[in-house]
């Protein structure tokens, strides 16, 4: 029965942050990191560093739909992708420096931030 329901949590997760990537595109951290944090009991920066490892493959499934639906600017993605290779590195090798209790508040104030830009 234990198994069921941990199966269960996964692929729940799984679904909502394959959705939400999906749909918009991103977010998918910020439902894979929460949730593996506070219904997982996961580590912060395992938890963080874990999301980057499921995104990969959702993001890999979305890509397929949106060339084939020819909604990628090209030009953009590349220039775009240049400093995300930088900033994902450098964001990967600052992350066991950090406090996890540190980690979470930037990570919150970072939501709270992108919430408040997408309302308004």
């Amino acid at each position: 029965m234990k198994k069921i329901k941990r199966f269960f949590k996964y692929s729940l997760i799984g679904i909502i942050t394959g959705l939400c990537n999906g749909l918009f595109g991103s977010g998918g951290g910020t439902i894979a990191v929460p949730s593996m944090e506070f219904i997982l009991d996961v580590e912060e920066h395992r938890a963080h560093a874990t999301a980057i490892s499921i995104i990969l493959p959702l993001t890999l499934v979305s890509v397929f739909f949106y060339i084939k639906n020819d909604f990628v600017d090209w030009n953009l993605t590349w220039q775009v992708s240049l400093g995300g290779i930088v900033g994902g590195y450098l964001g990967a090798r600052i992350l066991k420096s950090i406090p996890s209790n540190i980690l979470r508040k930037i990570f919150g104030i970072f939501m709270i931030v992108a919430a408040i830009r997408m309302v308004f």
